[in-house]
């Protein structure tokens, strides 16, 4: 948790108890939604006292600082991931749910480019794919 520590004093941000925990949780599972990670840190009880609005003002800031990686698949609660810095996009799974992360679409961010747009300069794109993975496909079948 010392790795964490240090993000978050490069960041900017106090190094609490309750940061750390919250990325270590995510970074123990990928695409974690704030209920999984408030369930992992009352099965830890490493904490102390988090309140879901407390876990709340901790996720939005460790998203302001671009330290978790907020992803919100229609049809489902908001995820988050580390923030890897690597601009991949993801894959759901309209069966079960799972995400996969997919490398960038073509080369470097933001690996897609828009057409025209007045007063923006672009440097991120998202991209999500849908499709259904192969145990939900061979359940279908």
């Amino acid at each position: 948790m010392d790795e964490f520590g240090a993000l978050l004093r490069e960041k900017g941000l106090r190094n609490t108890p309750q940061r750390r925990a919250v990325l270590a949780a995510v970074a123990h599972t990928s695409h974690v939604t704030a209920a999984e990670i408030a369930t992992a840190l009352q099965g830890e009880g490493s904490v102390g006292a988090l309140s879901r609005q407390g876990l709340y003002n901790v996720l939005d800031d460790l998203v302001g600082a671009r330290l978790l990686r907020p992803l919100e698949p229609a049809g489902s609660p908001a995820r988050f991931e580390l923030e890897t810095h690597d601009n991949h996009h993801h894959l759901v799974c309209r069966g079960c749910g799972r995400i996969q992360d997919v490398p960038c679409a073509v080369g470097s961010a933001p690996c897609l480019e828009p057409g025209e747009v007045p007063g923006f300069r672009v440097d991120q794109a998202e991209v999500t794919w849908w499709g259904l993975c192969e145990d939900c496909e061979r359940t279908a079948s």
